[in-house]
């Protein structure tokens, strides 16, 4: 026997709950480099906080010593802060969600603008190499998540 309600077209299906859009590839890879570069800058602010002030970011390079006296404080925010951004971004590339990897992308772009923005702007105590390599680094923290922002796939219609 024939359901003839199975036809029927329901009005209300228009607002029907999407299913959020699975990551391809490219967005998830993106998405650990992000959350690896985060982790490690957490991980060694938070354990050796006076080690992140006077050698980061390695390879005999000085960039935050070079902005003013040591903060212990402050050294262990910016660890903090790169570890919760680390964990947030790790979990949305696993879990492979569009709506978790652009409420990721959307973290690190408030954190990673106005950084880019001030770094960018008192380059005064570095030579060009390492004036170049702050802002290309700081550069891809901003390009990376945006570009995840703007090119996740879009939400779909749960399919019934």
């Amino acid at each position: 026997m024939k359901d003839v309600n199975a036809s029927v077209v329901n009005p209300r299906d228009d607002y029907a709950p999407k299913a959020d859009a699975t990551l391809d590839r490219a967005h998830r890879a993106v998405l650990v480099a992000l959350a690896a570069a985060a982790a490690l800058v957490g991980a060694w602010a938070q354990v050796a906080p006076l080690s992140f002030y006077a050698d980061f970011p390695g390879l005999r390079q000085f960039w935050v010593s070079l902005d003013g006296p040591y903060n212990e404080h402050l050294i262990r925010d910016v660890g903090g802060l790169n570890l919760g951004l680390a964990v947030l971004t790790a979990m949305a590339a696993v879990h492979g969600r569009a709506r978790l990897a652009r409420l990721a992308a959307a973290c690190w772009l408030i954190f990673s603008v106005p950084h880019f923005v001030y770094h960018a702007t008192h380059l005064g105590p570095f030579g060009a190499i390492d004036a170049t390599a702050q802002v290309v680094s700081l550069a891809l923290q901003v390009t990376a998540p945006l570009w995840v922002l703007l090119t996740t796939p879009a939400m779909h219609r749960k399919s019934g």
